[in-house]
């Protein structure tokens, strides 16, 4: 896949939003974030502190969403044709 502009993360090509990475530094970021969320289960086990557990599961969230936006194509609503 050719990336011309260093994209992390390209675009779907259906709907809003980006697709899994295209370069080594958006895999890192995805598991880092994965790392995140799998340690806040453990830290904060869902069963018994479910609000803690939400706040790791949204922040981490919304600082993944930053990065995919940041380092990601433009997002706009795409129909598969571009």
């Amino acid at each position: 896949m050719e990336n011309p502009r260093g994209y992390w993360f390209p675009a779907k090509r259906f709907g809003w939003g980006w697709g899994l990475p295209i370069r080594w530094q958006g895999w890192v970021a995805l598991a880092i974030y994965v790392a995140i969320v799998i340690a806040g289960a453990i830290e904060f086990p869902p069963a018994r502190n479910t609000s803690a557990f939400a706040a790791v599961v949204l922040l981490s969230s919304f600082l993944f969403g930053l990065v995919c936006w940041w380092k990601g194509e433009p997002a706009r609503w795409r129909w598969g044709r571009d």
